[in-house]
């Protein structure tokens, strides 16, 4: 993966500069994929190879895990036991937040905005805990449903200035996310990990790439390391 993040890094720096060159302040791309994909990985990746380019813009990653509906909220809500279950589905999230916060970010680059992050100890959203300021030039977004052509999240496509989904193969993306699950305390065995693995998150990355198509710019292929 080590050139496709540097070729994606490039990307990222070509496009600010065509950009830049007319007379527009902050580039926004979305980095959707199911989970499992590496969308974190990719977008610190791309992130890190950016910050070191000679005359490289100022940039920042947000993740859409931010916008989970907080477990006091799920709690709230009809048929609560299900949501929380199904923590990670689409209805999950505060969708219309994510829309708000990316059209903030493109129409906005003159005001200090902020954004949730996730706190995986607490298994929670802390509210307003990044904070975008001027200086930010780039924004990577990440987020299992950013390219969906389902509202509200059909709306971001239109308000970015590249998409990118990531693909990855199946098995692959099964045993990160088992792994990850015992790894959080989400689950106590493996055995519990891998049977929420293929009955929630699985069924989310069936929505993702459904919904995805035809949606993109760039395709990356997720490999596992070193691969």
């Amino acid at each position: 993966m080590q050139s496709t993040y540097q070729l994606l890094a490039n990307r990222v720096q070509q496009i600010w500069e065509e950009k830049r060159e007319k007379g527009h302040s902050r580039v926004i791309i979305a980095i959707a994929g199911p989970p499992g994909s590496g969308k974190s990985t990719i977008a610190q990746e791309v992130l890190r190879r950016v910050t070191r380019l000679p005359y490289g813009p100022l940039i920042t990653s947000i993740s859409a895990d931010g916008f989970h509906l907080s477990l006091d909220t799920l709690c709230t809500m009809p048929n609560s036991k299900d949501l929380i279950a199904r923590r990670g589905a689409p209805w999950t999230f505060d969708g219309d937040a994510v829309v708000e916060l990316i059209r903030k970010l493109q129409n906005s680059p003159d005001q200090i905005i902020t954004a949730p992050t996730f706190d995986h100890a607490k298994k929670d959203p802390v509210p307003d805990s990044l904070t975008i300021g001027l200086e930010i030039q780039v924004c990577l977004v990440e987020g299992n449903y950013l390219l969906s052509n389902e509202a509200p999240w059909d709306a971001i496509a239109g308000l970015v200035d590249e998409r990118w989904l990531v693909t990855v193969d199946k098995d692959l993306a099964i045993r990160r996310i088992t792994k990850r699950h015992l790894e959080a305390g989400i689950e106590d065995t493996m055995e519990k990990s891998l049977e929420r693995t293929l009955k929630n998150d699985m069924r989310n990355a069936e929505f993702v790439m459904r919904t995805s198509q035809g949606r993109f710019d760039v395709e990356v292929e997720s490999v596992d390391v070193g691969g």
